[in-house]
């Protein structure tokens, strides 16, 4: 799964600590992210999966996790 992870997983680095708004907002853009990863996730065929080292069946079970599950 740290394949899976990683990919999913970004980092905001060379950014600034946010004052009390960017706290506030920050998350919200965090699981906006990661639900659209993991949609286009779902969409990848067999052949784009196996180019980036996934399963099917690891594709399918990240794919089900909610918005806000790592």
């Amino acid at each position: 799964m740290s394949a899976i992870t990683g990919i999913l997983d970004t980092t905001l680095s060379g950014v600034r600590q946010p004052g009390w708004t960017g706290r506030r907002i920050l998350p919200d853009l965090l699981w906006f992210q990661r639900a659209r990863q993991r949609r286009a996730l779902a969409e990848l065929d067999d052949r784009q999966l196996d180019d980036i080292g996934i399963s099917r069946e690891q594709a399918q079970r990240e794919a089900a996790k909610r918005f806000w599950q790592k």
